[in-house]
């Protein structure tokens, strides 16, 4: 039997997968009226609206029933919350389980990764039986057998290999990749690009702009998580490229959508309180500030979408900052010396 820690819409997305590869799911879910609907009515109206849900997956309220003795646990809830719930599960885990984060952000008092946390939080756990799944993954697509990809990553190959064939199946393809740094830091930092991605929406620009957006966002995303330890090619690849694509330009993005609201005057305040749903990129816009200025790493696109969102810069005072920098090269290896003109 599985446990999913998170009843929104990627956690119950993946109980379907699991569930039509013929395991019996248990989901753990806050609220009341959401145990009673996924029980009852096989749906989960309020985080993944139109998709009927396989008998086989269960809801409870307790956390001690859903994490008992479960060999596969995935932890679905929004970043900012993995800690506590981390602390929670401590007394229930098997020690032997696999600890599937698919929660896309990093601690925002720690700054750490978040397999880090569970880590940490789940002593009696193999650190490296935590996994990292990231990738181009809108729940809404994945749970309606839209033909989808995602990466899953820890260093030792048999735990990758164990939860590939537990979730691949014919329209849920599903790569390992042993950087499980630069995995989880592209799920993060997507985000935070998909927010200015959404604000230059908002404002009402064109392609041209959100393509160098996204490009040199990119760059930003890579520069990050080599310093702290990543590969630069996982950048390229489905938890780095391929999720910032889909988190960009999907109708599907909240924080594309969320952008596009900061673009069109509204306040950050405003727009959370509009939704049930965590715009993960704020926390994160949050966390990369404090980590690039730790660091001393350029981040100019990151840097201006924190002072968007947290120091009242207005959107259009942010564009002529970014497009008003210093002129500079677009090579890395330029910039660093690593190759240079004839």
């Amino acid at each position: 039997m599985i446990g999913i820690i998170g009843s929104g819409g990627w956690g119950t997305a993946l109980a379907t997968i699991c569930a039509e590869k013929g395991r019996q799911v248990q989901i753990w879910a806050m609220e009341p009226e959401v145990v009673a609907e996924i029980n009852q009515q096989h749906t989960n109206e309020t985080f993944l609206p139109g998709v009927r849900l396989p008998d086989s997956i269960y809801a409870s309220n307790s956390l001690e029933e859903v994490v008992s003795g479960k060999k596969y646990l995935f932890t679905a809830m929004p970043s900012q919350w993995v800690r506590s719930m981390a602390k929670r599960m401590a007394a229930f885990v098997n020690p032997k389980a696999i600890v599937v984060n698919v929660s896309k952000g990093l601690d925002g008092e720690s700054l750490d990764l978040l397999t880090n946390v569970l880590a940490e939080e789940l002593p009696t756990v193999d650190p490296n039986a935590i996994i990292a799944l990231s990738g181009p993954n809108h729940a809404e697509e994945v749970a309606r057998r839209v033909p989808s990809v995602t990466v899953v990553s820890t260093p030792v190959l048999k735990y990758a290999e164990e939860v590939q064939d537990l979730l691949i199946s014919p329209v849920f393809r599903v790569y390992t990749n042993p950087d499980r740094i630069g995995v989880q830091l592209g799920g993060a930092l997507k985000n935070i690009i998909a927010l200015a991605a959404g604000i230059s929406d908002g404002l009402g620009f064109g392609d041209n702009s959100k393509a160098a957006l996204v490009t040199r966002g990119l760059v930003e995303m890579a520069r990050l998580g080599v310093a702290l330890g990543a590969q630069s090619t996982t950048f390229s690849g489905l938890a780095g490229v391929g999720d910032l694509f889909v988190t960009a330009a999907s109708k599907h993005s909240r924080n594309a959508w969320a952008g596009r609201e900061l673009g069109q005057g509204k306040s950050l305040d405003q727009i959370i309180t509009s939704t049930k749903m965590v715009v993960e990129g704020v926390h994160t816009t949050k966390a990369a500030y404090k980590i690039a200025k730790q660091h001393n790493i350029e981040m100019p696109i990151t840097f201006i979408t924190y002072k968007i969102l947290f120091e009242n810069l207005s959107a259009q005072e942010g564009v002529s900052h970014l497009m008003e920098r210093m002129k500079t090269h677009e090579m890395e290896e330029v910039i660093f010396a690593t190759y240079s003109w004839k």
